[in-house]
């Protein structure tokens, strides 16, 4: 219990205690004028109508019909349309540079074009702003206006209260100048907190000294009763709103209705007020948690933000070396932007440092890609000379006598060709038409001059057949010196033999090669067989020679080791070879059958060293 209700009896108060007063109140001593630009500014609350799905011409109607309308009060709205046309013009901004870059231009060159709409829109807001210094001076003017009158009506209850002699006399104009008091709205808030209790003091002291009958204070307190329950219900009625914002801002007129309600009985009074505290902590709660949400989801936006931020940043322009690969990364960017526009807001205080951050991060990116376009456009025209010079050439030579000649300076042309790189699109085609065209002339020459050659080699295959004919019907258990001896003598007669048509040049060599490694592997097989025997017998001699075997182990396990060692070689070689070219075929053919040499060497070594170790 205060003070004032130690003094004087609860069931003679006419305005609730300051306990019974909204838990969440504006402070009296706030200036009007400050309040009302601190609300402009925020974006704390919503406004009943979603602007930001608006486009441009309909946020200018919009600020257009306020101003027809003079509303001066709807501060809160105009905030909310210039920051959904400003994020418009946001948006618009960053297509246009980011189409202007994706032309081929040099982002430094962009100049935003001049908007009519946005032109007329800062025309209107600051039309606005100038009407409502004026609406808010006007304002404040009235709020002392009515605070003069509020002073004037407390100076004459002042009057009736200390004339006690005619207390009761006066008790209709007292109910009276209550009624205009109250009557009275709209005073500055910092004289608020204290014209009230001025009021409550010195209605409380005519109360003191009228000393009226219980029955016309128990009227009083069953109209203050029914007028303050009636709150209580529309209190409660306020949770099944939907806004909470909306639902709050009620609730805070239900609090100014019931502090302008005289008291109850004091029976009442405590049950009374818990009831509608109730009511009111559930509403207060829901707008708390809202905004809670809201930041929770303003801190979620901030970092997905901050993650796509992170993404682009990541992106390597060193590693971005070819065409496919700057558009792959070109459409990551895109998705990126696509997903920071899916992106709410984030807290007031990363959202323009986390949009400059990503902005700066997409404008270096298509920086980069203009600077690594026009540099590769640079060397596709140097491309396109050296191609040109290399056409020239080429068709410069048809002059010349010797057609092979000329035909094999194309081929070399050719390979250079194929050294420079590309050229732009629009003449990929025609200097490629040119060159091969250029190229033909010697190439349908030559044909001509190659119909000769082609019976050459034709002959020639047949006396190749014919030779692995003669090879095939050589027997592989005669004598060796002799069946070798006429193997040789076909192998030099293959030798002697000119060039095959290239497309059976493979085939014939293959069965060529197949037939002589049959026979050679035949016989080679007979003497190997011999030579371990003999191996086998020159052992046995030497198994009384005291160190003699050990020195023969030790030199084939040296044998075998300096051929392990030139077979890794060899195989190590075989990768730097081209098998593409014939010279690398041949070459790698080679090798294989050094390395099968080699192997077969070094099984024979195992064996005799085997023979060794059992003798040993």
């Amino acid at each position: 219990m205060n003070e004032l209700e130690k003094t004087v009896p609860a069931e003679e108060l006419v305005n609730p205690t300051p306990s019974e007063t909204c838990a969440v109140e504006t402070s009296p001593a706030e200036d009007i004028s400050e309040a009302a630009d601190r609300m402009e500014n925020e974006s704390a609350e919503e406004t009943p109508v979603n602007y930001h799905n608006m486009g441009k011409a309909e946020l200018n109607e919009a600020m257009r019909s306020i101003l027809a309308e003079n509303r001066m009060d709807a501060h809160r709205e105009v905030t909310a349309i210039k920051q959904a046309f400003f994020n418009i013009r946001s948006r618009e901004s960053m297509e246009e540079v980011n189409a202007f870059v994706e032309a081929g231009n040099d982002p430094r060159d962009f100049s935003s074009v001049p908007d009519a709409e946005e032109s007329e829109f800062k025309t209107m807001y600051a039309e606005f702003k100038e009407k409502r210094a004026a609406y808010l001076a006007a304002e404040e003017a009235r709020r002392q206006e009515n605070l003069n009158k509020k002073q004037a009506i407390l100076d004459r209850i002042r009057e009736i209260a200390e004339d006690i002699d005619n207390v009761n006399v006066k008790f209709s104009e007292f109910q009276q100048l209550q009624q205009d008091f109250k009557a009275v709205k709209d005073i500055p808030a910092t004289a608020e907190t204290e014209i009230w209790k001025n009021f409550q003091t010195v209605v409380e002291q005519y109360y003191d000294h009228l000393k009226m009958n219980k029955e016309l204070r128990d009227l009083d307190f069953k109209k203050n009763l029914e007028a303050k329950k009636a709150l209580v219900e529309e209190a409660r009625r306020l949770e099944a709103q939907s806004d909470p914002v909306a639902a709050f801002r009620s609730l805070q007129s239900l609090h100014d209705e019931w502090r302008n309600i005289g008291p109850v009985a004091k029976e009442l009074r405590e049950s009374l007020w818990e009831e509608f505290k109730e009511a009111s902590t559930v509403i207060n709660r829901r707008h708390q948690e809202y905004f809670e949400q809201r930041k929770a989801s303003e801190l979620a936006n901030e970092e997905a933000k901050t993650r796509l931020c992170d993404e682009i940043e990541a992106i390597d322009l060193a590693t971005l070396n070819s065409f496919n690969a700057w558009t792959a990364a070109t459409e990551k960017v895109i998705e990126l932007q696509k997903k920071w526009k899916e992106y709410g807001f984030a807290s007031k205080k990363a959202n323009t440092a986390l949009y400059a951050r990503f902005r700066k991060a997409c404008d270096d990116f298509f920086a980069g890609k203009t600077e690594y376009f026009q540099k590769t456009k640079d060397e596709f025209n140097a491309n396109l000379e050296k191609k040109t010079a290399l056409c020239e050439k080429a068709e410069a030579l048809k002059d010349s006598g010797d057609i092979r000649k000329a035909a094999n300076e194309v081929v070399k042309l050719q390979a250079e060709w194929k050294k420079i790189g590309s050229v732009p699109r629009k003449q990929s085609d025609a200097i490629w038409q040119r060159f091969q065209t250029a190229c033909n002339y010697f190439f349908d020459e030559r044909k001509k001059l190659n119909s000769a050659k082609r019976d050459e080699e034709n002959a020639n295959l047949e006396a190749k057949c014919a030779v692995i004919a003669k090879l095939k019907e050589l027997p592989l258990d005669g004598d060796r010196r002799e069946v070798i001896g006429q193997v040789k003598e076909l192998q030099w007669e293959w030798q002697k033999i000119g060039f095959v048509p290239f497309k059976l040049k493979d085939k014939v060599y293959a069965e060529y090669r197949e037939v002589c490694d049959a026979l050679y592997g035949a016989y080679e097989a007979r003497e190997n067989k011999a030579r371990m025997s003999n191996f086998r017998e020159r052992v046995s001699e030497l198994k009384d020679g005291g160190h003699k075997l050990d020195r023969e182990r030790d030199k084939l396990l040296r044998a075998y080791e300096s051929r392990k060692a030139e077979l890794k070689t060899i195989e190590n070689n075989m990768g730097f070879f081209n098998v593409k070219s014939s010279a690398g075929n041949s070459m790698v053919k080679e090798m294989e059958n050094k390395i099968k040499r080699l192997k077969e060497d070094m099984a024979q070594i195992e064996q005799k060293i085997a023979i060794l170790d059992a003798e040993a």
